[in-house]
């Protein structure tokens, strides 16, 4: 570590410990990731922990996460669902976002709610959140509590893939190519690895491999076959309805 990093990470930990709220997010997303620090899960919780309790919105989103991924602690997606339901209400569209993917199909102690969830969603797509406009393309693709409908799944998708969202930007290549657009198709697909993780490019590489279109599978062995995921983040990032995975 550079003379510029152990400043920065000084100043980071020195506000965090004199209560600065932003700086214990920060701190804590620091520690979370291992980023400048070594890596300890709990620690960063201990963070995320004092800085909710100071009423910083995104630091109560970020214990929900801790408690619906198990990170330095239990996992209890019961638990998380009521940081994230918190986090909602006070009107953070990740936390509107995290309470509905939990709901979309229920998991360990949290029974699956999709009107509940759509409600969420809708109202994240509101604060203009692209990730919210993919998964409820999704509900409109499968008929997910709403009237079946390809083309408003196709409006969002192209929405959540405008906004920057891989998975939307997936989606809506996939639309493209059953459409009989290629060329549109390859364009979205070719903007996926941008910020696509190792993991999903991996899977999209296999989907793709399977394409009758050649000019998919050629762009499909252009991708190296990867498992791996990188980032501890705000967001779950759960399979969409709709979506191939």
């Amino acid at each position: 570590m550079n003379e510029t990093d152990t400043n920065s990470l000084s100043l980071v930990r020195a506000a965090a410990e004199r209560g600065v709220a932003e700086a214990q997010l920060l701190y804590g997303q620091m520690l979370l990731e291992g980023r400048l620090v070594q890596r300890a899960p709990s620690d960063a919780l201990h963070w995320f922990e004092r800085a909710a309790k100071g009423g910083n919105v995104m630091a109560i989103n970020m214990v929900g996460r801790c408690l619906d991924q198990g990170w330095g602690v239990a996992r209890s997606p019961r638990m998380a669902m009521k940081w994230f339901r918190k986090a909602a209400e006070m009107g953070l569209d990740w936390g509107m976002y995290n309470l509905a993917t939990l709901l979309v199909l229920g998991e360990g102690d949290v029974p699956e709610d999709r009107v509940l969830a759509l409600y969420w969603l809708r109202k994240a797509i509101e604060l203009g959140h692209v990730k919210s406009m993919n998964i409820v393309g999704g509900f409109y693709e499968d008929g997910w509590v709403v009237e079946k409908d390809l083309g408003q799944a196709r409006e969002l998708y192209q929405k959540a893939a405008r906004g920057g969202d891989f998975r939307g930007q997936f989606n809506y290549a996939r639309m493209l190519a059953d459409g009989g657009d290629v060329v549109g198709a390859l364009f979205w697909l070719k903007k996926v690895p941008e910020t696509a993780t190792p993991a999903f490019m991996s899977k999209m590489r296999r989907f793709l491999m399977d394409s009758p279109m050649q000019a998919l599978r050629d762009y499909a062995a252009t991708i190296a076959e990867s498992s791996e995921e990188t980032v501890m983040s705000v967001v779950s990032e759960p399979t969409a309805a709709g979506a191939a995975f």
